[in-house]
């Protein structure tokens, strides 16, 4: 089963949550619908996809996600500049495919 490790930023890109899914579009849309509002993207008006990888299977892509959500901010930025320099939300792209 394919898995995505994504990572969500609020306008400015001052905070950033990295997140777990089996199906992207449905969950950066609830992000961005803030299905929870108590949640931590909800708070912070978290709801821009700024990157996201794919994987062969959920374990791969938890494991990432826990190595992603352990690394410094700079460590994260470095990772968002490496394939989205301009920090452009990239879901709208998502629908397309």
């Amino acid at each position: 089963m394919t898995a995505f490790v994504y990572i969500l930023s609020n306008n400015t890109n001052t905070t950033v949550y990295t997140g777990v899914t089996n199906d992207l579009p449905r969950r950066i849309d609830e992000h961005r619908r803030h299905m929870n509002p108590d949640s931590f993207t909800a708070k912070y008006n978290i709801t821009k996809l700024v990157y996201y990888e794919r994987h062969e299977n959920g374990w791969d892509a938890i494991a990432r996600e826990k190595q992603i959500k352990g690394w410094n901010r700079k460590r994260k930025n470095d990772l968002v500049n490496s394939l989205n320099p301009g920090w452009k939300d990239l879901f709208p792209g998502l629908l397309e495919e």
